[in-house]
């Protein structure tokens, strides 16, 4: 009976990894306020009554590719942050680059929905941001440099880094989707992205003159 079991909830994982691949396929040109449960069922090869197994809306299929773009993401930032000086913002931009690489959809799916139509994403992505705002207040208050900084302060200088990451990660998408995407192109927005975290790192050295 359980290997029974564990087969019918392999085979059910498969489908609704099946969904949120095909659906993030078809935002690839189009917002997902605009996108039909008739297209995703369509492009799974399923009747359209078997995607409410899976997802209650196709805002709730939103809601988990927003998780499934930025949720594996958390414990790779609060390394990156926990990391010194230049060594963080070198460890940062290669991150964002590689991450962006392997994943430009889920990146694309991101950047557009974070203000697009549907609100229980915008509110998923708003909420994945300020838990990485929080890590990487966490992180950066273990700086020896976060002597007399207030929570207040720190968040903002968090909620700064996280910001430019996610405008670095549009930059690499860009740069991607270039018409000649380069080695030469990435080493260029890789030199503008860490000039850019170098400015913020500036400014917090100064902050409490």
């Amino acid at each position: 009976m359980s290997h029974t079991l564990g087969i019918r909830q392999a085979q059910k994982q498969k489908t609704r990894q099946a969904f949120l691949d095909a659906a993030l396929a078809l935002l690839e040109e189009q917002s997902l306020s605009s996108l039909g449960l008739r297209e995703v069922t369509r492009a799974v090869g399923v009747a359209p009554t078997a995607f409410y197994r899976h997802f209650r809306s196709t805002a709730d299929l939103g809601v988990a590719l927003v998780d499934e773009a930025l949720g594996s993401l958390h414990p790779m930032v609060r390394t990156t942050v926990s990391k010194p000086g230049e060594e963080r913002i070198t460890h940062a931009v290669r991150l964002i680059a590689d991450y962006v690489s392997a994943h430009p959809a889920h990146v694309r799916f991101i950047a557009r929905e974070r203000h697009g139509g549907v609100q229980p994403v915008r509110e998923e992505i708003r909420s994945q941001l300020a838990r990485f705002a929080e890590e990487v207040k966490t992180e950066l208050a273990k700086d020896p440099e976060a002597a007399g900084w207030n929570d207040d302060d720190l968040l903002m200088l968090a909620h700064l880094y996280v910001d430019q990451m996610l405008i670095t990660a549009s930059l690499f998408l860009e740069s991607l989707e270039s018409p000649d995407p380069s080695d030469a192109e990435r080493q260029r927005v890789t030199r503008v992205a860490t000039r850019q975290l170098r400015l913020i790192s500036l400014g917090r050295q100064h902050w409490l003159d």
